[in-house]
């Protein structure tokens, strides 16, 4: 009767030892970059274990935010990610709707088809999407990279949408249509408001697609007066010279926009990507 306890105290040992192994692991590269955009310019490499140097500086934070074109990249990847996140969210949650809330002819073989295109990545269908682009003028635009992001987002909120609504009543719905409302309006006034969650997903999602990308605002986007932050970032590294404070130190301001995001919107998540998952 007493080894029960002592193997179950033994067994929680074990897992939060195992879980803070895997917190330092990813950590520790957070805290190499944060390090490192506090050196100087000069001092990649250092045995100084120590997480703010012995000479710190902000030198970097100061070079990238005023001598470098930052506030540019950042306005850019503002819009292309903010413009991103509103229309992928408007489209799934419509499309998410009519997929929960009809039955029409083909509506297996669309959700299949929806489904399929999330096994390829967009680096496959990056020369048919420059060639579209080209087509309309839309190349070295942002608004032709919102497109493709769009596109690329798209699959995923609408099937994270569909799940969610899924979830809720259709007896709400069918109560409002009672009481006279619209098809459409029952839909904003009742639905939409408790969807509030898988909106949230779909609208992160959407958002991250935008503000981390870079293969395609590669490709799109040659003009430098429009690169967005992860081209600016990869602008800092030349042939002869890389920036590696600079780097640093940009790399921690892209983040910080992002943390912010998730610390806000954090009592959506876990909601908002269980319970989309509950039917199919």
């Amino acid at each position: 009767m007493r080894a029960r306890p002592a193997a179950r105290l033994w067994s929680h040992v074990w897992v939060h030892a195992l879980v803070w192994l895997f917190v330092l692991f990813s950590v520790y590269p957070i805290l190499q970059v944060v390090n490192i955009s506090l050196r100087p310019g000069d001092q990649l490499y250092t045995t100084d274990l120590r997480l703010i140097p012995r000479d710190a500086t902000l030198d970097a934070y100061r070079a990238i935010l005023f001598d470098k074109p930052f506030p540019t990249w950042l306005r850019n990847s503002l819009l292309v990610s903010t413009s991103t996140a509103l229309i992928g969210v408007s489209l799934a949650s419509l499309a998410g709707y009519a997929f929960s809330r009809s039955r029409f002819r083909g509506r297996g073989a669309a959700l299949q088809g929806i489904l399929v295109t999330q096994m390829f990545p967009a680096t496959m269908l990056l020369l048919p999407l420059y060639m579209i682009m080209r087509k309309v003028q839309l190349v070295d635009t942002l608004l032709g990279v919102v497109i493709a992001y769009v596109a690329t987002a798209l699959p995923f909120c609408v099937w994270t949408m569909k799940g969610y609504y899924d979830t809720i009543p259709v007896d709400l719905e069918e109560a409002a249509l009672i009481d006279g409302a619209s098809r459409f309006q029952a839909f904003r006034r009742v639905t939409l408001p408790l969807s509030a969650p898988a909106l949230v997903i779909t609208g992160l999602f959407s958002f991250m697609t935008g503000w981390s990308e870079f293969i395609v605002a590669r490709v799109m986007l040659p003009s430098a007066e429009l690169h967005t932050l992860p081209l600016g970032l990869e602008s800092l590294a030349t042939t002869y010279q890389t920036e590696w404070a600079n780097y640093a130190a940009g790399s921690v301001l892209v983040c910080i926009p992002v943390v912010v995001l998730f610390l806000v919107l954090s009592r959506y998540l876990i909601s908002g990507l269980t319970l989309g998952g509950v039917k199919g």
